[in-house]
């Protein structure tokens, strides 16, 4: 079958393609950061190593022998490549769609919630490989074991059994589209829809689960479940006991078995007693969970260190809502003297619906001798509402007293950000979407050694920096 998939540098729409491929598929993929000439991405050179070809996002890579177009969410109607498909008459499906058939076919264990979903679904397989289950998986970020052990990109891995697991996204409702062995539900806030919203995908997603798990702490979910098998760091029934945490990990038991994890942080506790808890119920024992959970090496772009110059460390993260940045900064002060954090937020639809709630969570866990450095929403394309902008989350900061700074281009924020950070300090990096975001985080590490003043944005990336593309 020969197989379109458009915007394919999509982590998710990505491992789709992959497995298709893997399975003997004529894959081709069209992306926006293509049609903008930029190739250099690890993910590119590994499609290509697939045999999947790669187009500008401008229906070029659609004919009469295209079988099946997939697409995600962030797909406008006008899209060219939609737009195409349509006139020749080929079939198209949403992403949600083909990963709800390989559900189907599969004893499918689904991670859901607002947050942590990518690096509970990383433990659990890691849990259930290493317990020789032989699970496959396909989730929304690159699991490091995989690309250490296994050579491959790392968000899919095809297994030899009939286990799946997968990251089961709420955000556009196509949660509701999985009926899976086991339904994983982390948490439930308020992020890309209202809370009744997201309750109303939820109670129909676990409706739809052979066995539920849910977070006992969580009384959004709870109310929706009150049947169900649960977790939580403080009760359900799993839950940690002995909590200790520390700049690179944390010391726990549950049920009287030591645990050390291996990345920072108190909500990868309730990430990892999440994947214990869906691993227990396919039958596998706490000592091997234990000894699987000390090994996970984590995912991409999650308190992933970029390097330390003059006992100041770089930290890129992938945190994007309220919720993660939180959670994100709260890891960073177990490491660092003070935070010094920059964040690029990924989406216009996000600031509009959650400005309050970004104001809320950098106010919280932002120290007083901590700095927040902001700028403009990340565009790789499509509609921008009139109106949005990340300068409401700096006015409604600067009002509460919290030491922030903002520029609509980032670069200009570079030399503030190397010239502040002093030894001992951490310095975050925190964004989604933007495959910009490492280097942007390696150039700061950069700036460090060799401190110097730029002016303009000559050195903009993708000029995706500058609020001048919209003029």
């Amino acid at each position: 079958m020969k197989i379109h998939f458009i915007g394919i540098g999509g982590v998710g729409m990505s491992a789709l393609a992959q497995l298709h491929a893997m399975g003997g598929d004529e894959v081709t993929g069209s992306d926006r950061l293509i049609s903008k000439g930029y190739t250099d991405m690890a993910l590119w050179d590994y499609l290509k190593k697939l045999n999947i070809k790669l187009f500008p996002q401008d229906g070029s890579g659609i004919d009469h022998h295209t079988q099946l177009v997939v697409l995600s969410s962030a797909i406008e109607e006008d899209n060219p490549e939609l737009v195409k498909a349509k006139a020749l008459g080929i079939p198209t499906m949403h992403r949600s769609e083909l990963l709800a058939k390989h559900v189907a076919e599969h004893r499918t264990i689904a991670v859901s919630g607002t947050s942590g979903k990518s690096t509970t679904t990383a433990m659990v397989y890691d849990i259930l490989a290493f317990a020789g289950l032989s699970p496959s998986v396909i989730t929304g970020a690159a699991i490091l074991s995989l690309q250490k052990e296994q050579g491959v990109f790392g968000n899919v891995y095809k297994g030899e059994s009939d286990i799946l697991v997968i990251e089961a996204d709420e955000s556009d409702g196509s949660i509701v589209k999985y009926h899976p062995h086991l339904g994983l539900c982390l948490n439930l806030q308020k992020d890309h829809k209202e809370i009744n919203v997201l309750q109303g995908f939820f109670k129909e997603f676990i409706s739809h689960c052979k066995t539920a798990v849910i977070n006992a702490e969580e009384e959004n979910l709870r109310v929706l479940a009150p049947q169900a098998k649960t977790f939580g760091l403080s009760f359900g029934d799993v839950h940690p006991q002995e909590i200790k945490t520390d700049g690179f990990g944390s010391d726990f038991t549950i049920q009287g078995q030591p645990f050390r994890l291996q990345v920072p942080g108190l909500h990868n506790v309730a990430n990892a007693t999440a994947a214990v808890a869906a691993a227990l119920q396919l039958g596998v024992d706490l000592e091997t969970c234990a000894k699987a959970l000390n090994k996970f090496q984590g995912i991409a772009r999650r308190f992933a260190s970029v390097g330390s110059y003059n006992k100041i460390e770089v930290v890129d993260d992938f945190a994007h809502n309220p919720h993660k940045l939180g959670a994100t900064i709260a890891a960073a002060h177990l490491r660092g003297k003070r935070v010094l954090a920059f964040y690029q937020p990924h989406a216009f639809t996000s600031i509009k619906l959650l400005t309050q709630e970004f104001v809320d969570s950098f106010a919280k866990h932002i120290g007083p001798e901590d700095h927040l450095w902001l700028t403009e929403v990340y565009y790789p394309g499509g509609t921008i509402p009139q109106g949005v902008s990340c300068r409401a989350v700096y006015d409604g900061l600067k009002e509460r007293g919290v030491n922030v700074t903002y520029d609509e281009c980032r670069e200009k924020l570079l030399a503030q950000m190397a010239a502040a950070a002093q030894p001992g300090d951490i310095v975050l990096v925190l964004g989604a979407r933007d495959p910009t975001l490492t280097d942007f985080a390696r150039k700061l590490l950069s700036m460090l050694k060799e401190p110097k003043e730029k002016d303009g944005c000559g050195a903009c990336m993708l000029g995706n920096c500058c609020m001048a593309y919209k003029k």
